[in-house]
């Protein structure tokens, strides 16, 4: 096209005056700035995202399947063991999720009781996660000898912990039975486990008020056979979700929800989409007034370019024609910019996540991470791109009507 051939070489070319150089480049820098920030920004919610799945991943399972409607899944212990036969699955676990009340000397406080078997760690890593003390719930899994592994808020809100000698009690309230209103006690049914062992996921709602006890003790506390509140399965490596889901769908039938870990922290992931694409529209409100400094370059350009204009006038040239050099010059502006924009923004992304350049202020020693996590995500790229574009296409239309003036 010509009216593009003639844009192009107004963009490269030299101006007879230093001025329209220089805002030209002013402009080209405004997008290339806006952009870049956007791509950073992006890219450290990306990061962000990572971190908290793979601080949640320690203790959540791959795929976990949940009853559609109440609160049990009766004769959990043969459904678990028709999904572990399940090409693709690793194991599949029935486990008790359920509120109780713990007792530490005069402290105590409402938990969340969590009952797993033994073998545990081969569909989460809360092993992995312990900070004081051992595991501990394969080598006692049974009511004899019951034990009881902390969430680190739990474990500092009732002052225990491995080596601690006040007894650990849970309380849960009877499900079957009479109960006798005189005797309060009564209602309740209760355990007294030993510490092992205090683990810390560095998620606040996770550790804030959790108990981990073997199945069969959360299962006599709460008068449970073969009950259990979810079944959490571990995946074979390298195999397909969508293959074992389909099956898992099949041998459990109606009635049954099955999750995984993204889906079971929908919540947390939402928030960080919600504030991930909050501070793109206002980067994008940023790029937008910055692009508005091309109109100023195509106003400087035009009457700098008054006497080319009138030439091509002569030679037969329509209006139209002239009218499209300028809008190529604009979406050439806002284009060029972009690219060198998120070029750079992926430069410095790169240079953060190789090099840690920028670094978290604090205690080293008590962070979890120590410089700002960022991942480049290809689909993030391109929508900044259709921004660029897009914003481009906008100036361009305000052009148009300019220069028909």
């Amino acid at each position: 096209m010509v009216s593009l051939r003639i844009a192009l070489r107004y963009l490269f070319s030299k101006k007879s005056h230093s001025a329209v150089n220089i805002i030209s480049v002013i402009s080209m820098a405004g997008v290339a700035v806006a952009t870049v920030a956007i791509v950073c920004v992006l890219s450290v919610f990306n990061g962000f995202s990572d971190l908290a799945m793979g601080r949640l991943s320690v203790i959540d399972p791959e795929m976990k399947l949940l009853p559609e409607s109440g609160k049990i899944i009766r004769d959990a212990d043969s459904l678990a063991a028709r999904i572990s036969a399940l090409p693709g699955v690793d194991t599949a676990m029935a486990t008790v999720d359920e509120q109780a009340l713990a007792i530490v000397g005069p402290r105590q406080m409402a938990v969340r009781m969590k009952g797993v078997p033994s073998g545990y760690n081969r569909v989460s890593g809360v092993d992995r996660a312990v900070i004081d003390g051992e595991y501990g719930l394969d080598a006692s899994a049974g009511p004899d000898d019951p034990v009881a592994l902390l969430s680190v808020g739990t474990a500092v809100k009732l002052a225990s912990r491995p080596a601690s000698m006040a007894p650990f009690a849970l309380y849960v309230p009877r499900r079957v039975g009479r109960i006798n209103p005189s005797a309060a006690a009564a209602a309740f049914r209760s355990d007294s486990l030993t510490v092992t062992g205090v683990y810390e996921i560095e998620d606040a709602e996770k550790d804030a008020s959790t108990v981990m006890v073997p199945l069969t003790v959360a299962r006599d506390l709460l008068d449970y056979d073969s009950e259990a509140s979810m079944i959490e399965i571990g995946l074979e490596p390298g195999a397909s979700e969508s293959a074992v889901r389909d099956e898992i769908g099949r041998v459990a039938g109606a009635g049954y929800v099955l999750q995984n870990r993204l889906q079971q922290e929908e919540k947390a992931y939402r928030m960080i989409s919600i504030e991930k694409w909050i501070a793109f529209i206002m980067l994008a409100f940023i790029l937008l007034i910055a692009s508005f400094n091309v109109i100023s370059t195509l106003s400087m350009l035009m009457l700098e370019k008054t006497d080319n204009m009138v030439t091509l006038r002569a030679l037969g040239a329509r209006q139209s024609m002239i009218r499209g050099i300028f809008v190529w010059e604009g979406w050439l502006i806002s284009i060029f910019g972009g690219i060198i924009g998120i070029v750079t923004g992926v430069g410095l992304c790169l240079l953060q996540q190789y090099c840690g350049l920028i670094r978290l202020s604090g205690d080293a020693s008590q962070l979890s991470v120590t410089v700002y996590p960022v991942r480049v995500y290809l689909p993030d790229l391109l929508v900044v791109m259709g921004l660029v574009v897009l914003t481009g296409l906008f100036i361009a239309a305000l052009t148009t009507r300019f220069a028909r003036r």
